[in-house]
């Protein structure tokens, strides 16, 4: 993985003390709330509906087990209610991070004067909150499997880091009209959902076998879901930073700045059409010509930047002298557990193949069902959500199994990408041991969700204790695997950071009168092989009460069971059947008192 050079390090660690010298002026009284907010959310600091919200970034997913101990102690010892600053009835809250969709992990409960403390000790282990907020280029997300995916045909990683250091602080793109998100893939599936993204890259090669990218522009999801549209099927890939330029400075130059609802790159792409291509062109061609004031990416500035992605060498479980391209065995994945059901079921669901035969890629889940009752003050817990003690965990696990480094996956999920398969029984069992081995990845209780109206004051309704009706409704994990692969996501509201449109089944939070309900969808596909081309999914009906809505998923499922036919997944067997039967089933679930409300 990527290793901060001294100018890196220098680089945050100097933004985190300018960012202690604005706090101190602000609790002084010599800063402004509305002078300081944008200076704060520059740094990934928002104010939510109960108390601030640190977003940290987490370039492409990757982190340390270093970094894991950091984020450990931010949880423990920061993300802590311990006074009555934000209200008594909410001391004892807090103590765990989030993972999101978008590879970040963000925290509910730091107070703001501590928030300088925080910087400090993200910037001890090469971590910020830089653009994880504000109208700018937003963290760069790839797909969890960078560079050791089977049917990989480029490591994207390297592109994406190179990225990173290009937009970080551009001066010409720190105030564009709304937040602007890439993610980048180099491989034939796309698991980092990039057709959903402002700009998705995909890294190919041509039919001369030269590397270069198909350029998307114009996805996203929000009120108006759009697809991301192909403005350039190959772009040499030399050029790539200087295109990027173009697409996001005739946004900047015409993007709308009247209307925040019309102001995403996707509307200005499909009411413009052609002509914002045409224009992309011609800045980039003017952009190429200003020879010296480019940024055309050289092999050597490549080479140095590729050359810290290249396989771990260091000491792998019990093996010394490990090093990921010399092996080449195909092991044998039962080893002392072949006949332990839950291990075999484990292997199936969590355990991924790898570019190097002999290695392997696991994923841990975070998807769990907490009883409300066991929160503290009642509070529940979102998919994604992470204890400190797990994360130390997942830490010393990582340094044992996968040559000290994870991954955040869009799935709100971590994934060890350097695992020996003839440590897969070992490493089941320090997972188990951990509390970390659920065999629920690809399942329906492997949902994504937002925090939803429990925190975030942009919300119309709660996320978590929709996700943990379902959750404890599927506890059962014989259930759950007769059922099979369903991508369920959850949004509090039209915002989409649930991503409930690219959901095979999508739920999203709306108010009606005040109270909470909740409108379903069928049918989305992120664009993943398993899943097919990207699609929004369709709205089933009137939205349903918040007391229905687990009865209405269940009624969804069940209708998949009966017409199923065998190993048909559920978004093929809603293909096939359609959607006025899956409609029908969900609609007679609703409560009989609740139909005139609804409609």
């Amino acid at each position: 993985m990527y290793q901060y050079t001294d100018f890196d390090k220098q680089f945050v660690k100097l933004r985190a003390a300018q960012y202690r010298d604005q706090l101190e002026r602000h609790l002084a009284g010599q800063l402004l709330d509305d002078d300081f907010r944008p200076l704060r959310l520059q740094n990934g600091w928002y104010v939510q509906r109960h108390a601030p919200m640190l977003r940290v970034a987490v370039p492409y997913g990757e982190l340390s087990s270093a970094q894991l101990r950091v984020l450990a102690t931010i949880a423990r010892d920061f993300d802590k209610v311990t006074t009555d600053e934000f209200g008594a009835h909410f001391k004892g809250r807090g103590g765990y991070g989030h993972f999101t969709t978008r590879q970040n992990i963000q925290y509910n409960w730091i107070a703001l004067r501590r928030s300088a403390d925080v910087m400090d000790l993200l910037a001890s282990v090469n971590m910020h909150g830089i653009q994880t907020s504000g109208n700018c280029i937003r963290n760069i997300t790839s797909d969890a499997l960078a560079g050791i995916a089977p049917d990989e045909i480029v490591d994207p990683r390297p592109f994406c880091e190179i990225l990173r250091q290009w937009s970080t602080l551009h001066p010409e793109f720190a105030f564009l009209p709304r937040k602007f998100k890439f993610a980048v893939t180099g491989a034939h599936e796309d698991r980092a959902a990039t057709a959903w993204h402002d700009v998705g890259l995909h890294v190919i090669k041509n039919a001369a076998g030269e590397v270069g990218f198909r350029v998307l522009v114009g996805g996203g999801m929000g009120r108006t879901p759009v697809i991301g549209t192909v403005i350039r099927e190959f772009l040499p890939w030399q050029e790539i930073l200087n295109y990027c330029e173009a697409v996001i400075r005739v946004y900047n130059r015409y993007g709308r700045r009247d209307n925040i609802y019309k102001a995403r790159i996707k509307i200005l792409v499909k009411s413009e059409g052609q002509k914002y291509i045409d224009d992309v062109e011609a800045e980039y061609a003017q952009i190429v010509a200003n020879d010296g004031a480019n940024h055309t990416i050289t092999q050597a500035e490549f080479d140095r930047v590729a050359a810290f992605f290249a396989p771990p060498t260091n000491k792998l479980g019990t093996d010394p002298n490990f090093r990921a391209e010399n092996l080449g065995s195909v092991p044998n994945l039962s080893g002392t557990l072949a006949h332990d059901s839950a291990y075999q079921r484990w292997l199936t669901q969590n355990v991924r193949a790898h570019k190097n035969p002999a290695l392997r890629a696991v994923t841990i889940s975070f998807k769990h069902f907490i009883n409300r009752t066991a929160g503290i003050m009642g509070e529940g817990y979102a998919p994604g959500d992470v204890f400190p003690e797990q994360l130390d965990a997942v830490a010393k696990i990582a340094e044992q199994f996968s040559c000290g480094e994870v991954r955040v996956t869009h799935d709100q999920n971590l994934m060890l990408p350097w695992v020996h398969a003839d440590n897969l029984d070992a490493l089941w069992l320090a997972l188990k041991d951990a509390g970390l081995a659920r065999t629920n990845i690809g399942l329906l209780t492997d949902m994504i969700a937002c925090p939803g109206g429990d925190y975030c004051a942009l919300a119309n309704a709660r996320s978590i204790p929709i996700a943990e009706g379902i959750m404890e409704r599927y506890e059962d994990l014989d259930e759950l695997h007769d059922i099979g692969d369903i991508d369920l996501h959850i949004s509090g509201c039209i915002n989409s950071c649930g991503h409930h449109h690219s959901g095979h089944i999508g739920i999203l939070g709306v108010d009606k009168d005040g109270k909470e309900w909740y409108q379903v969808t069928l049918g989305g596909s992120d664009g993943s092989t398993a899943s097919g081309s990207p699609v929004a999914g369709k709205v089933v009906g009137p939205s349903f009460s918040a007391e229905e809505v687990t009865g209405v998923i269940e009624a969804v499922i069940e209708n998949y069971r009966e017409h199923r036919i065998p190993k048909e997944r559920f978004i093929d067997t809603f293909k096939r059947v359609g959607m006025e039967t899956f409609k029908a089933a969900a609609n007679a679930a609703r409560h009989p008192a609740a139909l005139e409300v609804a409609a």
